[in-house]
């Protein structure tokens, strides 16, 4: 559209860096403008926890909500079965009901630290698609919903053309996702009156088939809105650091340690994941991301304190802040740490340091640990070590044991008998 939107929320989406692409603007500006507008995003169930790859996505849904509109999360119990082909050179591998069951109940936990539940209007939902998907009969989904698609626009779209360009294998079971996404939006406005779907720009084509289908089987008239597909400034995928995924949920990853990847973060990256990620007014999020030299350090720990505090709240946002403070600028070894606990009769004769720091996640394997001592990269209470088969006895661990892998990530190593009482 030529002029700016009226909308609160499309002036957020636009200023704050989230908008890629939307299949009609001016239109979904006015919806927004007359009165409530429910939109979902859809999540698979593909991991006990989301990642912070996703945590654009959950940003939108709360400024949604902040301006205004009803938040719908979707959660993929039904299309987890079948797994999205979008971005994968090969098929998910296939997770049992248990295991998908397991994983909703690790997500959910995620969304009420940014979203309000409840019955009002822009109050947000959660909804499962395994409700409707799970009861369809195979052939009359063929004859009601199946003679709407084109086999040949189905072809088109990139998610499928790469595949079949690189000759890798695409099953007819992930062919038939984009379908299901479609079927989930159709779904949602008949239930829900949604009237908008949102999610990454590798997912336009399964959205605007949902638009499509919403149109021809519902009669409504339905909107998509894309974000751009994030990685950082040095080209790495957004959700992944060096000890692996940057998972949402404290039990998978220590909000210590999930402050430390956005510390962490690069300086180029500052200002545009302060408006992302953060509520910061605009022009402070210019502000701090043009900062330079030293000065960016205290953007970091304002972008690391913000983000924090919205993923695990204000309480663990300062012990984390106050722990990293007390690594890195007093030497000491900061009691919320990642700490990894062993009884003393498992240690036997002892443990060598390069299995301490495979136990303590700070290496991938055995092999990794080695080459990381031998190379100088490791520190045993800030001392550098050079010895992986250094032997660690219950007698070494009567205070707590710090190891380092390079100058960024850390862990404790403490007796189980030592461990502190609630």
């Amino acid at each position: 559209m030529s002029t700016q939107p009226k909308s609160e929320f499309l002036k957020v989406m636009i200023a704050r860096g989230f908008l890629a692409d939307c299949t009609d603007m001016q239109g979904l500006d006015q919806a927004l403008m007359d009165g409530v507008v429910p939109a979902y995003i859809g999540f698979d169930a593909t991991a006990r926890s989301l990642h912070v790859g996703s945590l654009i996505q959950i940003m939108m849904l709360r400024w949604l909500q902040k301006c205004g509109h009803k938040p719908i999360v979707l959660m993929g119990g039904g299309t987890t079965k079948v797994g999205d082909p979008t971005d994968r050179a090969d098929e998910r591998p296939m997770l049992s009901p248990e295991t998908i069951h397991q994983n909703l109940a690790g997500i959910r936990k995620v969304f009420d630290r940014y979203l309000d539940f409840g019955p009002g209007a822009a109050d947000a939902v959660m909804v499962n698609n395994a409700e409707w998907l799970d009861q369809l009969n195979y052939l009359d989904f063929l004859r009601d919903v199946g003679r709407y698609f084109s086999i040949n626009r189905m072809l088109s779209f990139e998610s499928v053309k790469l595949r079949l360009e690189r000759e890798q294998s695409l099953s007819f079971l992930e062919f038939n996702y984009m379908i299901l996404q479609a079927y989930d939006f159709m779904e949602l406005n008949k239930r829900y009156g949604c009237r908008l779907e949102m999610g990454g720009s590798d997912q336009w084509g399964n959205i605007v088939n949902g638009i499509d289908l919403t149109r021809r089987m519902q009669g409504q008239e339905v909107y998509g809105l894309t974000t751009p597909l994030l990685s950082t400034s040095d080209g790495k995928k957004m959700g992944k650091s060096q000890g692996g995924a940057v998972w949402l949920n404290a039990e998978m990853l220590s909000p210590y340690e999930f402050w430390q990847y956005w510390r962490n973060t690069t300086d180029a990256d500052v200002g545009r994941f302060l408006k992302l990620y953060t509520e910061l007014p605009i022009n402070e999020c210019e502000r701090l991301g043009a900062l330079e030299g030293s000065e960016i350090n205290a953007a970091k720990i304002t972008l690391a304190d913000a983000v924090t505090t919205l993923a695990h709240g204000p309480a663990a946002a300062d012990a984390a802040h106050k722990t990293a403070e007390k690594v890195f600028a007093e030497g000491g070894t900061g009691d919320d740490l990642p700490t990894l606990y062993l009884a003393a009769g498992e240690l036997g004769d002892g443990i060598t340091l390069a299995q301490l720091f495979v136990r303590t996640g700070l290496s991938k394997s055995g092999k990794e640990a080695k080459r990381l001592i031998k190379d100088g990269g490791a520190r045993l209470n800030d001392a550098v070590a050079r010895d992986p088969g250094q032997m660690v006895s219950a007698s070494d661990l009567e205070g707590p044991l710090k190891l380092s892998a390079g100058k960024k990530r850390h862990a404790l190593v403490r007796l189980k008998d030592l461990r502190p009482t609630e």
